[in-house]
C-alpha cells in the first residue's frame, strides 16, 4: 500500500509547487492555532504591529510584504475582536494602528500554539532540511522585479 507522500507527485510547475506548500504549511499553523480563533496571517499582523507599534497601514504593509489592500482586508477582524486600534486623532486620513490589552494577551495565548507548529514541522522536516527550505525561500523572495 502506497503512503500519502508516495501517491502524491510533485508538478513541474515551480509556482504550483510552492502554492501547494504554503497552503500546506497554512493549514498546519492554522491548526494549531485554532483554540485562539484566530489564522497564521491574524497572528502574524498582531505581532508585527505589536514590534512597530503604533504603525501606520502602509508601514505595516511593507514589513509584512503584503499588498495594503489585502492587509486593510485581514485588519478588518482583528479590529472588530477589539485587538487592534487607531490611536490616530480623529479626522487624519493616516491611521497609527496600536494592540489593545486583549490583543497582547492574545498574542501570548497563541504563542504557544505557534510554537508547537514550528517544532512539529521542523520535527518532520529535520533541522538540516528547515534551514535549507528557509534559506531556499529567501532566495526565491529576492527574485522577484
Amino acid at each position: 500500500m502506497k503512503t500519502e507522500e508516495q501517491n502524491k507527485k510533485s508538478s513541474v510547475c515551480n509556482c504550483l509547487n510552492l502554492r501547494r506548500a504554503s497552503l500546506a504549511i497554512t493549514e498546519i499553523y492554522d491548526h494549531y492555532l485554532a483554540p485562539c480563533h484566530l489564522s497564521v496571517s491574524q497572528f502574524s499582523i498582531l505581532k508585527h504591529t505589536r514590534a512597530m507599534e503604533p504603525v501606520s497601514v502602509s508601514e505595516l504593509a511593507a514589513e509584512i510584504r503584503l499588498d495594503r489592500t489585502t492587509l486593510v482586508r485581514n485588519l478588518k477582524p482583528l479590529e472588530q475582536q477589539g485587538l487592534i486600534h487607531d490611536i490616530a486623532p480623529s479626522g487624519t486620513r493616516n491611521r497609527q494602528l496600536c494592540l489593545t490589552v486583549e490583543g497582547r494577551e492574545k498574542i501570548e495565548q497563541a504563542h504557544v500554539y505557534w510554537q508547537q507548529a514550528q517544532e512539529q514541522i521542523e520535527a518532520q522536516l529535520g533541522q538540516e532540511n528547515t534551514e535549507t527550505l528557509q534559506a531556499l525561500l529567501l532566495k526565491i523572495e529576492v527574485l522577484a522585479p
